[in-house]
């Protein structure tokens, strides 16, 4: 078995399966009571639970493919899309997060409905769920793209593969395993990234040397004449993940919490894992720019998207037998966090916004377990949809995983949220305001994809043509900057046309605003929910670290060995004191 080590990182993978699908069953019970335990666990989560699943949406197999082959090729700048997350999480303390779940609502799509009628829930209903697949559509193909580099295999198979046993667990598990499994993935990626960048670290000899000998320039990178563009491209992304992060639709994140202070202290949680990590994450691809310059020679059969592959080139030459195994077991995890929860929270935007009225309008009232069953269902049937998608963007060669997951974000996503964020400021607007500033942002974004190109942009202020690089990120700068004026100044500018004895959903829309000021307080009932938290959790953290101590047993130097020790101790500490608060608080009682 020495002999070939890949069979290491295969047992690896294999028990990291096997823990994922544990902690499914193990929740499975608190999932199934209802409706509204599968959609967000009953709204009776823990800040530390919440915070690691809003911190895990934003970090899924992308972060350690598209954008570490980003700071491979480019070297800092990858850090401002994280710092403009960190930003969007510090409001979400200051102002959000609390007031999401002050909405007292399921799934996001009954808030919309609060805020804008039932016209509105329905075209978001739909606009969202389509914008849902495509966005978990690359989420799969990035990992699909790490896996085939993993194992030799074709990336078609590998997506479909992958995506089968990531629409299993959600359809298993709902919201509590969901979570439960961002939380245990928060605290493998922490101690293995911490880890990897402090040996590549080691092995570049230091920060200063890091950033001195980086092939291109550290904080411009190549091919970037203009250096104004990135701090326009940093002020925009701020805006943009903003917009992306806190709105009605993505409220969903701070549904689950407990009541109005977990809320806050989740989204504390998540502000402070960002902004550590938006530095940590990133060592390891920008020693490899040092060490391994040729590294995307190596897999020629990824084309464009060969840099993506740069984590497994640093962990394959760098770190001790086993890290492959973990890193990309991690990745399967990310990855299944951002698809269990966009499969999730489809299911719960069908049932509650689509087909529950539906079929309430026809006389047939539905109850909860049906309609539960029905969830499952159309968890599983997106999923289905997600692998297709997935499957073409394997197709688009020309594009990196980085270039995709912005340009998509930017034309799509900022104009689809506008409402949903504004819309949370502006209380007087009109019925046909959302789903016209929808349609207004998506014909700029045309606009500006066919029209005012940024090497046509070039050519108006006079000015030499844009290198590839920075045409890219010209196109995100026009393109965010006319949604930001633009789309959202028409939200805006609509309540000029507000007319009060026309709104139909006035008292419906004052309700909402009064939940959103009023604070949610747990009931009797949360003491015995929060024990079997920490019990449940802290049974699968300590066998999670129990595995990784047993990886000291594969044939590693003497310091690979230590480092799988020191993980492994950290971890189960966490699972004891989790199982030690669990005690106390049945004690107590």
């Amino acid at each position: 078995m020495a002999d070939n080590p890949m069979i290491y990182e295969y047992l690896v993978i294999f028990g990291y399966f096997l823990l994922i699908i544990g902690i499914g069953f193990t929740f499975k019970h608190m999932a199934n009571k209802s409706t509204s335990d599968y959609f967000r666990g009953g709204g009776r989560m823990l800040w530390w639970m919440v915070g690691s699943t809003a911190f895990m949406m934003q970090f899924s197999a992308w972060t350690f493919t598209g954008a570490a082959g980003k700071a491979f090729t480019d070297g800092f700048a990858v850090c401002l899309v994280f710092f403009a997350n960190t930003f969007s999480y510090f409001c979400g303390w200051a102002y959000f997060a609390h007031r999401f779940r002050q909405m007292r609502v399921d799934t996001p799509t009954e808030a919309i409905k609060g805020r804008f009628g039932p016209q509105n829930e329905l075209f978001f209903s739909w606009a969202l769920i389509i914008f849902t697949l495509i966005n978990a559509g690359i989420w799969l193909n990035a990992l699909g793209v790490f896996a085939s580099a993993v194992f030799s295999a074709d990336i078609s198979m590998t997506i479909i593969v992958a995506g089968f046993v990531v629409v299993f667990v959600s359809v298993l598990s709902g919201a509590w395993g969901v979570v439960a499994s961002d939380f245990m993935q928060t605290l493998v990626v922490a101690v293995i990234s911490v880890a990897c960048a402090i040996v590549a670290l080691v092995k570049v000899g230091g920060p200063v040397e890091l950033v001195t000998n980086f092939p291109s320039g550290f904080i411009m990178g190549p091919n970037m004449n203009y250096g104004l563009l990135l701090v326009g491209t940093f002020v925009f992304f701020l805006a943009k993940q903003l917009i992306t992060i806190m709105n009605l639709h993505d409220s969903f994140r701070f549904l689950t919490a407990k009541d109005s202070a977990n809320a806050r202290k989740a989204a504390l949680l998540a502000m402070a894992l960002m902004g550590v990590g938006s530095i940590i994450w990133f060592i390891p691809p920008w020693a490899s720019a040092i060490l391994y310059p040729n590294a995307a020679a190596e897999y020629p059969e990824l084309g464009s998207k060969a840099a993506d592959a740069i984590y497994l080139v640093f962990t394959r030459n760098t770190m001790p037998i086993g890290t492959v195994g973990l890193l990309f077991a991690g990745l399967f995890a990310a990855s299944m966090s951002s698809m269990d929860s966009a499969l999730n929270k489809n299911a719960g935007i069908l049932v509650r916004s689509v087909y529950q009225p539906f079929m309430e309008k026809r006389g047939k009232l539905i109850d909860d377990k049906s309609l539960l069953r029905t969830s499952m269902f159309l968890s599983f049937v997106s999923g289905i949809l997600v692998i297709g998608m997935a499957l073409f963007f394997r197709s688009l060669k020309e594009l990196s995983l980085f270039d995709l997951m912005m340009s998509i974000s930017a034309m799509i996503q900022v104009p689809l949220l506008i409402p949903l964020i504004l819309g949370i400021f502006v209380k007087r607007t009109p019925r046909w305001a959302p789903w016209a500033t929808v349609i207004l942002g998506l014909l700029l974004s045309w606009f500006l994809k066919e029209v005012l190109t940024p090497q046509v942009f070039a050519e108006l202020i006079g000015i030499d043509p844009f290198t590839k690089r920075e045409a890219a990120d010209m196109n995100l700068i026009l393109t965010l900057a006319t949604h930001v004026f633009i789309t959202a100044g028409f939200f805006c500018m609509t309540s000029f046309f507000y007319n009060e004895e026309m709104d139909r959903n006035k008292k419906e829309t004052d309700q909402f605003f009064k939940d959103l000021e009023t604070p949610v307080i747990a009931d009797d009932e949360q003491q015995e929910v929060d024990r079997q938290q920490r019990a449940k959790l802290g049974a699968m953290v300590m066998c999670m670290g129990g595995g990784i101590l047993m990886m000291a047993l594969i044939p590693n130097p003497f310091l690979g060995r230590m480092m799988f020790v020191s993980c492994a101790l950290i971890i189960s500490t966490i699972g004891f004191m989790l199982r030690r608060s669990a005690n106390v608080a049945s004690t107590s009682k």
